[in-house]
């Protein structure tokens, strides 16, 4: 059994922060959670058994920080900068749909090739633009679903909310990305 010494644990700390910053897209909570998670693995490196590699181990620690670091996010009311209107709703959705709830006249478009769209780099960097958009809660609870693969019980747990409440966060998180992805990428002419 290797004991990893400081230099070989602090070797993977931009890693860390990349992975980090994926996730929480907050740079101070990015940072906070690679440092608590040097840290950790520091207090702990007498117990690392070398069953997986250091990378692994301390991306497993870091995962750890991430979610305490998504929950204190969600925590602060002053972090939440979700757009309500009175009735609790998010109103820019309101014009999509006509009175009883079905498609208003601007439907969804459809989307000629969207293979050849994922294929094509700048694709991510229009996605990566859209999804920075998102309020944060709902970016987190779409990062904890799609990103991370956490099932809606576990976000539930992990952040304290009812599974009605995450399903919205999610249904909102998706129409926002398709409505700027349709404005941003796919309704833009060639």
């Amino acid at each position: 059994m290797t004991t990893p010494d400081d230099r070989q644990l602090a070797e993977f700390r931009d890693y860390l922060l990349r992975y980090a910053l994926y996730r929480l897209r907050d740079e101070a909570a990015a940072e906070e959670a690679v440092q608590d998670t040097l840290l950790a693995a520091i207090q702990a490196k007498s117990g690392f058994a070398a069953q997986s590699s250091i990378k692994t181990w301390l991306t497993g620690i870091l995962k750890h920080k991430i979610i305490d670091a998504q929950r204190k996010l969600c925590r602060d009311p002053f972090q939440l900068d979700d757009k309500l209107d009175d009735e609790g709703e998010l109103s820019d959705f309101d014009s999509l749909f006509d009175k009883t709830g079905h498609w208003g006249s601007d439907g969804p478009r459809t989307w000629a090739n969207p293979e050849a769209a994922l294929e094509q780099q700048d694709f991510w960097r229009v996605y990566e633009e859209c999804a920075q958009r998102l309020p944060k809660r709902t970016a987190l609870v779409f990062a904890m679903r799609e990103s991370l693969g956490h099932e809606i019980e576990e976000i539930c747990q992990n952040l304290d909310i009812t599974a009605t409440n995450c399903s919205v966060l999610l249904y909102r998180a998706r129409m926002s990305l398709r409505l700027c992805l349709e404005k941003n990428w796919f309704g833009r002419e060639d």
